[in-house]
């Protein structure tokens, strides 16, 4: 009896064995096998132990069969993803008769299996994957992924997913890494995520998520990588990222935040701090001091170093290039023991350099250039081969690397209020106690002329008014002359970059249509090489412009998705911003078939309208063309150095500079990177000898200085109050402006457009005419960069008076002879 019984047993143990190395089988015979072992069980062993017999080959016989249920319940889920992405080369390998489990990882695809279940699951696609097709559905997708209930770690890269991330990816309640890194997805980072409370690492980086970090991101606890680089986020940071205290990667590099950092300084673990190229500022953020890589470039930072940073032990990567920094550079960051790479590249720092400073010896890369700074380049940087220096346009003495006349660098660090410290003298008591009387008498006196002012507002109320009346109109025109000398006051408005503008996002068909009232012709603006333009107005009452694209077939999706990326970072105060995109699709393959810019509506006007089209001129005094001028310039600059890859060539005309209602200058049309090879033409100041071959540096150089000449003759026009006419003309009106410069002040004024000829001041009439001049030379080499240009603009600002209306002062008289511009503070 018992011989049949184990007879029985091994057959069935065989077919276990069989079942567990391939699942191509079916488990029927071996469950008919098991079949008669339960009733040769029930017939044999009656007596004796007949209960927990039939229990026990009853509970054989379900183990079998359900773990044969688990894994092809599992493996249909991972066909059907296979099936949702359109069958990516990644995934060739997969079949119905595949082992998923005990499959050969590789670069592109892993599962991982625990008891059983699926736990891993990556799957990495090409990079520059386009969108799947248009009937793809993120919501099927993410409703088929969840099935597999028991992942801890997600990665779904670069396999072209579009449309809001689904919350419902929360239903995944193990997950501890969930990187969707480099797809389309869109809309704000969902809710649901925050219940997810063993998550580790999230990646959302390259997408197109908009709106907030939120704030209940705080809530994750265990979170210990954060990164969300290249993304279209926007607002300020929430102040709950300091609660995450696991965190050791924070990158937000690439996006549109803005404002102060929060304090992070409760971060103790925290490593990597990435906010490349955002708008956050202006003070340095409060930080812990284990970080090993801290990158803060292309941001609005323009405070000094804290002391802090010189004691980053840990710190091997520092990046601070391309703000406003000021004060002394902190010279010990050269030799921190870790250090490898030191860029401060940009900024205004100042400081003496000393051929004996120390360098770490881990230090491989260090930029310097484009500072205040002074002395001899450290010996450490120069003799040792491995390191690479760069420190060309400060003012230290050397000679291999250009460097500017010591002066330039006092007066400019003069300019951004790096004044030197003086001793603090302790006030006298008799100093205080003048001071205690005549506060004394100072009140008695203001209450005497409150007294004075309510008897007049009863008596005079439509007096008053209209006083009042006058006062708000005159505010509402744009700079007052006061508000020009105070350049402070300029710097807390204009280094807000986009003020007032919403967040940059994605706008359906439907809602441009509606906005059109389906592309009217009444909304019709005009075409030229960026496509249509069209006047539309949101649900919110608010007005934009919509440029229209037609895009060939042969574009694909992924060769324009980087220039929108591009396009949303064109938010900046002397711009036309941008405010979203959207895109049409063709019927048959769903591919784009017209792309929509949705910019800001400016209603009041070209700059010319203002200054030579009759247009109000008793508005666009002396200080508001200097205020134009300086905001044209600050768009320019941005254009070149606020986003990577720079726009150059903008072809720019004074037609093209829109004011706003409170006059603020904004360039409406420039050299957008989608539209780039629709533009080939060769701006006016092009060098007809160019060489196609030229370096690429060579070449931004170049279309750099084509901008500066096209401002040159704005500024031009903004100098004479007319229209120019021919290239002749301005040939003509350049030599007239150079002989006036080196004549008398009569001869300079009669230059100027008559409307502003009696109220600019000698030194800022000249400034502005010399920086004219130098812009519109013949050779672009010859003429100032557009930061050379801003320096000169915002002098001739500071020096033109404000309390002055009379300008009949020149060289000779008294006025000209003791009048010493400040040079204390700059316009940003």
């Amino acid at each position: 009896m018992f011989g049949k019984i184990k007879s029985q047993l091994n057959c069935c143990m065989d077919g276990l064995k069989l079942m567990l190395i391939s699942y191509s089988l079916r488990t029927l015979q071996y469950l008919l096998c098991f079949t008669r072992v339960l009733t040769l069980c029930t017939q044999q062993m009656a007596k004796a132990f007949r209960y927990s017999a039939i229990l026990l080959c009853v509970v054989l016989v379900l183990l079998i069969s359900g773990s044969e249920q688990l894994q092809s319940s599992q493996g249909e889920t991972l066909l059907r993803i296979q099936r949702l992405l359109n069958y990516p080369s990644s995934l060739s390998s997969w079949n119905s008769s595949i082992d998923f489990c005990n499959s050969e990882p590789n670069a592109s695809v892993t599962v991982a299996c625990y008891e059983k279940s699926i736990t891993q699951l990556h799957i990495v696609g090409n990079k520059g994957t386009p969108l799947l097709p248009r009937n793809f559905s993120i919501d099927s997708f993410v409703t088929t992924v969840v099935g597999l209930a028991s992942l801890k770690v997600l990665t779904l890269v670069s396999l072209g997913l579009w449309g809001p991330l689904p919350g419902k990816i929360a239903r995944l309640s193990s997950l501890e890494i969930l990187n969707m890194s480099s797809n389309f997805l869109s809309d704000a980072i969902p809710q649901e995520l925050s219940s997810l409370s063993g998550l580790q690492s999230l990646g959302l980086d390259d997408n197109m998520f908009a709106g907030e970090v939120p704030n209940w991101i705080g809530s994750l606890q265990v979170l210990s990588v954060l990164s969300l680089r290249k993304n279209m986020l926007n607002g300020s940071l929430p102040d709950s990222l300091s609660n995450l205290e696991n965190l050791r990667v924070l990158a937000l590099a690439h996006n549109n935040f803005k404002g102060e950092v929060p304090d992070l300084r409760s971060l103790t673990n925290l490593q990597v701090l990435d906010l490349e190229d955002n708008a956050f500022g202006p003070q340095f953020p409060q930080l812990g001091n284990k970080l090993v890589s801290l990158v803060l470039s292309r941001n609005k930072f323009r405070d000094g170093l804290p002391a802090e940073v010189t004691s980053y032990y840990q710190l091997q990567r520092l990046d601070l290039s391309n703000n406003t920094f000021v004060g002394p550079f902190p010279q010990s960051l050269l030799s921190l023991p870790s250090v490898t790479y030191l860029n401060i590249a940009d900024n205004k720092f100042t400081g003496m350099l000393f051929e004996n400073q120390s360098c770490s010896a881990d230090l491989e890369f260090v930029d310097l250039s484009s500072n205040l700074m002074t002395g001899h380049v450290p010996n450490c940087l120069l003799q040792d081969s491995k390191k690479k220096a760069l420190y060309a346009g400060n003012c230290l003495a050397t000679g291999d690397q250009d460097q500017h006349p010591i002066s330039i660098c006092r007066n400019e660090a003069l300019a951004v209020g790096i004044l030197p410290q003086q001793k603090k003298r302790k006030p006298s008591k008799a100093i205080i106690a003048i001071s205690v009387i005549g506060g004394i008498v100072g009140g008695i006196a203001l209450v005497g002329l409150i007294f004075l002012a309510v008897r007049k507002v009863k008596s005079g109320k439509t007096i008053q008014k209209s006083t009042i009346r006058l006062i708000a109109e005159n505010a509402s025109t744009g700079y007052p002359t006061k508000l020009l000398s105070d350049a402070r006051y300029i710097s807390q408005t204009m280094k807000l970059g986009a003020l007032g503008l919403p967040a940059y996002r994605t706008f359906s068909l439907e809602e441009l249509e509606e906005a059109t009232n389906n592309f009217d012709t009444s909304a019709f603006m005009g075409e030229g090489s960026q496509g249509q333009i069209y006047r539309g107005r949101l649900k919110d009452g608010s007005f934009v412009v919509i440029r229209c694209l037609k895009m060939k077939r042969s574009h694909g999706t992924h060769n324009f998705m980087h220039h929108i990326e591009l396009i949303s970072k064109l938010r900046h105060r002397h711009l036309v911003s941008a405010l979203g995109h959207g895109f049409e699709y063709y019927l048959d393959d769903s591919s784009v078939s017209r792309i929509f810019l949705v910019f800001e509506y400016v209603p009041n006007g070209t700059l010319r309208s203002w200054i030579s089209g009759g247009h109000a001129r008793q508005n666009i005094h002396w200080t508001h063309r200097i205020a134009a001028a300086i905001g044209v310039a600050k768009g320019i600059q941005f254009l070149h150095t606020g986003i990577v890859p720079g726009v150059y060539s903008n072809n720019l005309k004074i037609t093209d500079v829109l004011l706003d209602q409170n006059l603020v200058a904004k360039i409406s049309s420039y050299n957008l990177p989608l539209l780039a090879e629709n533009r080939g033409m060769v701006g006016h100041g092009a060098s007809s000898g160019a060489s196609k071959d030229l370096s690429l540096s060579a070449r931004i150089n170049q279309d750099e200085k084509v901008d500066v000449y096209d401002f040159g003759l704005i500024l031009l026009e903004i100098l004479l109050g007319r229209s120019l006419t021919s290239g002749n003309d301005v040939d003509v009106l350049q030599d007239q402006l150079q002989a006036s410069i080196t004549s008398d002040d009569a001869a300079r004024r009669s230059m100027v457009d008559p409307a502003v000829r009696r109220v600019c001041s000698y030194q800022s009439l000249k400034t502005m005419m010399e920086i004219c001049v130098r812009c519109l030379l013949k050779n672009p080499a010859d003429r100032p960069s557009i930061e050379d240009i801003l320096w000169n603009l915002q002098f001739a600002a500071q020096v033109q008076d404000p309390w002055r209306g009379d300008s009949q002062s020149s060289e000779g008289s008294p006025v000209a002879a003791t009048h010493q511009p400040q040079l204390h503070i700059t316009i940003y």
